[in-house]
């Protein structure tokens, strides 16, 4: 069992610990933190130091480095940060699993026979999980970055001038430098939640034990992907959220179909969640709150924190060298550039959109305008998400209530995967594509897709939107058949259909009559 690796601390003080000592993690420490590391001596000027090794770090320092670029990269704890060791790899792994544990039970409905009573070795899943992220923790290693002409430096890394960085008592100099080390997650003001033991992401991927009883505290995208999966694993699970429903910042009609797909799965649902308190309970916790006008007092035997972020800035020196921050994060403009002028930021601690692929667009403009004065805009990205869920939701541009607050009218349409062959063959049919286009016209300016591999789906959309493709463009492309994508194109003819003027419908149809 494990307990809050780094849940009750709002400072850098711990380093983020690999439970268990098993040989998986040993693999994975070995690459991304080795104990044996030497770090390097410096020689001369670096064209750009970076601090954090997170997707942003990394892609910033082996960009440039391969670049001809002379680069140094500063990572404290883990390299591969959040994504790799406690954010993206370990929690798709998990979900995986829960899929898999959801499939089987539901196979009656295929005519496939199957045990009533399955059973999830949690362990094997965790397992699992930390043996597939070992394997792939090589791409995020010291040595290959090493190799790749980058000199990696573990240690803390703190600013002290506008030209120089000291790592646990070695000076950097650098010409430019990149912030990048990423955001943690913090503690939100709930009584009593000090005088407990609880899980964050950092933590509850060392669980060796399925909990019988599981308290999240939040449903946002992180709260409902594990509750959803630890309830599909087995584990009795209550969510507890302050508001009415899950995933407030989704599109309304995506949301609900994600909370009926937990509902169904078990998860208990305790939103507009009032006086909420925490108490100790043995080796477990008590949830005291009031939700929907009842009072409940739940025992749990463990709690995940899912809500709340900080970005990590507290031991970096920026006031020495004059870095604007507040509890959002580091302040940077549109060309990822901080108030000091030689100084960049990339990813998680410094952006609202806090996911891998965003971090990597964010440091590829970060080469550009660091190292060859460029005026590349992080403005000018078009950036999908995803929620990993069952089903998934995913989401590109503006929602309906943006499109509105910005004074941009707007016509949609709306695909449901009930009308889609391949979702109804596979049972697949609770979801949509939902499109936004300028009133109108056939420009995309927003777009939400509910189904089970939404984040696949969503990369047409964002195709066309990057590249100025409007829905008449995807109602001409063929796509094969039968298949859920099919939903887009779907999209695109129903956008088609609207362009027919009277007279072409009435000729039209009377020209099928004809045909008959």
């Amino acid at each position: 069992m494990t307990t809050a690796l780094r849940g009750n601390t709002d400072t850098m003080t711990d380093l983020i610990q690999l439970q268990p000592k098993d040989e998986h993690n040993q693999k994975l420490e070995a690459n991304v933190h080795p104990p044996d590391w030497v770090n390097p001596t410096p020689s001369g000027r670096y064209n750009l130091v970076v601090i954090g090794a997170g997707t942003a770090g990394l892609v910033a320092a082996a960009g440039a480095a391969g670049l001809g670029a002379k680069v140094a990269l500063i990572e404290r704890e883990l390299m591969g940060g959040d994504c790799l060791n406690v954010g993206c790899v370990p929690s798709k792994a998990v979900i995986s699993a829960a899929r898999v544990a959801r499939t089987v039970r539901g196979a009656g409905q295929f005519g496939v026979e199957v045990p009533s009573d399955v059973h999830v070795n949690f362990a094997a899943t965790m397992e699992r999980m930390r043996r597939l992220r070992a394997r792939i923790s090589p791409n995020d290693s010291a040595a290959r970055f090493r190799d790749l002409g980058v000199d990696i430096f573990l240690g803390n890394g703190r600013f002290c001038d506008s030209e120089t960085i000291e790592v646990d008592g070695t000076t950097l100099k650098f010409k430019k430098a990149v912030i990048a080390t990423g955001a943690r997650a913090a503690a939100p003001p709930i009584p009593g939640l000090d005088q407990v033991e609880y899980l964050t992401n950092e933590s509850v991927f060392s669980l060796t034990e399925l909990p019988t009883r599981l308290g999240v505290i939040g449903a946002g995208p992180i709260g409902c992907e594990l509750a959803q999966s630890f309830a599909q694993l087995g584990s009795e699970v209550f969510v507890v959220e302050s508001r009415h429903g899950i995933l407030p910042r989704e599109d309304r009609d995506a949301a609900d179909i994600v909370q009926r797909a937990m509902l169904r799965d078990g998860v208990k649902l305790l939103c507009c969640g009032r006086e909420v308190e925490l108490r100790k309970d043995g080796d477990g916790v008590r949830l005291l709150l009031e939700s929907h006008g009842e009072s409940y007092d739940q025992p749990v035997d463990k709690l995940l924190v899912a809500v709340g972020r900080a970005p990590n800035v507290d031991t970096l020196g920026l006031e020495a060298v004059g870095v604007d921050y507040d509890k959002k994060g580091v302040k940077v403009n549109d060309r990822m550039q901080t108030t000091n002028p030689r100084i960049f930021a990339a990813g998680d601690v410094c952006s609202p959109y806090q996911f891998t692929h965003a971090a990597d667009f964010m440091a590829r403009i970060v080469i550009q305008n660091a190292l060859f004065m460029g005026r590349s805009k992080a403005s000018a990205l078009t950036i999908p998400w995803c929620t990993y869920t069952s089903p998934e939701i995913a989401h590109v541009g503006l929602y309906e209530p943006e499109a509105q607050e910005k004074g941009i009218d707007v016509d949609t349409f709306v695909q449901e995967l009930s009308d889609v062959d391949r979702a109804i063959l596979e049972s697949e049919e609770d979801g949509f594509v939902k499109v936004h286009v300028k009133k109108g016209t056939d420009q995309i300016v927003g777009a939400t897709i509910v189904a089970r591999n939404a984040g696949d789906m969503i990369s047409e959309i964002t195709l066309a939107m990057t590249h100025g493709l409007g829905l008449k463009k995807i109602g001409g492309t063929i796509h094969p058949y039968p298949t859920q994508a099919e939903a887009i194109r779907k999209i695109g003819d129903q956008f088609n259909r609207t362009r027919l003027t009277p007279l072409v419908k009435t000729l039209f149809n009377k020209w099928l009559s004809w045909t008959r």
